[in-house]
């Protein structure tokens, strides 16, 4: 049991469990009903997906300091008391049951999924 961190769209892994996208738009070109199937997500979560200014600079990163400070914001954003409860949430869960949540992006080194994977982990999660 434990939550796993991953593109969406990718296959899914083995024993990954319910996928959560969090991301601030569903799949372009792809119906809802398809969304599951074509391994994007199970059930959408997008407030743990950066504010639609935050994504429009992480869009114009130029350099690794600007992916530091989208990171930085980003996790600021986290701390709002309804996301925190989010994530608590999560972090239990992961003692029970299987899960993933992802997004679209390749490289998740520049990505929000890396700060979801830190608060995830700070909070006690079980992280592949």
């Amino acid at each position: 049991m434990s939550v796993h961190i991953v593109r969406l769209g990718s296959p899914r892994l083995p024993d990954e469990g319910m996928r959560i996208g969090t991301v601030r738009r569903p799949p372009r070109g792809v119906r809802k009903a398809d969304y599951a199937a074509l391994d994007f997500y199970d059930v959408w979560l997008p407030n743990l997906s950066p504010s639609p200014a935050l994504f429009h600079a992480w869009r114009e990163a130029q350099d690794e300091r600007d992916i530091a400070t989208f990171q930085r914001k980003f996790r600021a954003e986290m701390k709002a008391p309804d996301v925190s409860r989010v994530l608590d949430l999560l972090a239990a869960l992961s003692h029970q049951t299987s899960f993933s949540v992802g997004c679209y992006c390749e490289d998740e080194s520049r990505c929000h999924r890396t700060v979801l994977r830190q608060l995830l982990e700070e909070r006690g999660a079980r992280v592949e």
